[in-house]
């Protein structure tokens, strides 16, 4: 059975306004945190939910580099040891940035630590960074890696800054940027939302501009506060268009193709939109930051599933942020402001 034959579980849940940390600081609700501390795999939980056949699975919960495997030097090993420390195993402290890169590597930034990680799956390398050579993160809100070159959009400094996984600085964007939010690396171009200048700007891969697209608007390739931004394996480009509650679809060269979703809190439509990523079979993945849940839709922007509600537990979500999807069908999703990262899995059929 194909993904399009889902029928749709679960509501939408409701939360309460807040601001992406793009445009402010979110104003966090008096939840507890108590129930969010676990990364030990539970039982899997699946949707839809029986009797229907499973699509998507509960994998487990990250807080630290040692939930996926990394391994920590004998030095450092011995180090914390003898002085009690946690270094290079530090928990997360607002994990909201994800990507994967072409091996399934894991990058991720931390707003509440101001670091940017990046996880070797091969060796079980986990290194974090606060700079890159002099220049300091202040607020690392997106990253994205291809090859050797990792990209980190620094709202708050207004700039990307381009290193390497040796952390060597490669080149800074400083201008035409004014809140960078959102980027992504296809080919030889390196694309930037920019939640302030309400527009898409296209460098390539030495940082040099090339072009723009979009303005301040509710038509078709135009934006209010474009916060996330992926590209797939086409090349199309993926922009959560935030304060239009939509996600706009376009070429390479900024050329509207469609829109997914719209205003609104029913299935299908959303209240604030925040990561968006496409799995290898094409199905759209949007999270939605207000209503703490996740959806699915088929390439034509038809929904097929809606996952998660607000909270702490197995498959709930409290402000979640950012999405990245590998080729083995594994979904991170990181769960800002549970302090962890959740992995789901793709388990259907094409």
């Amino acid at each position: 059975m194909r993904l399009q034959k889902f029928k749709f579980f679960g509501a939408l849940a409701l939360a309460f306004a807040v601001t992406t940390e793009t445009l402010g600081a979110k104003q966090a609700s008096p939840k507890s945190k108590a129930q969010s501390t676990s990364a030990v795999p539970k039982p899997s939980k699946v949707w839809p939910a029986p009797p229907e056949k499973p699509r998507v699975a509960w994998v487990q919960n990250v807080l630290k580099p040692s939930d996926l495997g990394a391994k920590e030097s004998g030095f450092r090993r011995a180090a914390n040891w003898f002085s009690g420390d946690n270094k290079g195993n530090e928990p997360f402290a607002r994990p909201f940035g994800i990507a994967l890169d072409e091996a399934g590597n894991l990058c991720l930034t931390d707003t509440g630590a101001n670091t940017v990680s990046f996880f070797d799956q091969k060796i079980r390398q986990w290194q974090r960074w606060q700079n890159i050579e002099k220049v300091r993160f202040s607020t690392p809100v997106a990253v994205a890696k291809q090859g050797n070159l990792i990209c980190v959009a620094d709202s708050a400094g207004a700039k990307i800054i381009a290193f390497s996984p040796d952390g060597k600085l490669q080149f800074q964007i400083t201008n035409q940027l004014q809140r960078p939010a959102g980027v992504a690396i296809h080919g030889n171009r390196l694309y930037v939302a920019d939640a302030q200048r309400h527009d898409i700007s296209v460098f390539d891969l030495g940082g040099k501009f090339i072009s723009s697209f979009g303005q301040r608007g509710v038509n078709h390739g135009e934006f209010n506060y474009p916060t996330h931004l992926m590209a797939d394996s086409t090349g199309k480009l993926y922009v959560t268009d935030s304060l239009n509650s939509r996600v706009q679809v376009f070429d390479g060269d900024g050329k509207f193709l469609q829109q997914i979703g719209g205003p609104g809190d029913g299935p299908g439509y959303f209240s604030r939109p925040k990561g968006v990523a496409v799995d290898r079979f094409g199905h759209i993945y949007v999270l939605d930051g207000l209503a703490d849940n996740l959806q699915v839709f088929d390439g034509n922007g038809r929904l097929l599933l809606s996952l998660g509600v607000a909270g702490h537990g197995t498959g709930e979500f409290w402000l979640p942020n950012g999405i990245a999807i590998g080729q083995d069908n594994k979904i991170y999703v990181a769960d800002s402001y549970n302090l962890r990262v959740q992995i789901f899995e793709y388990v259907g059929a094409e």
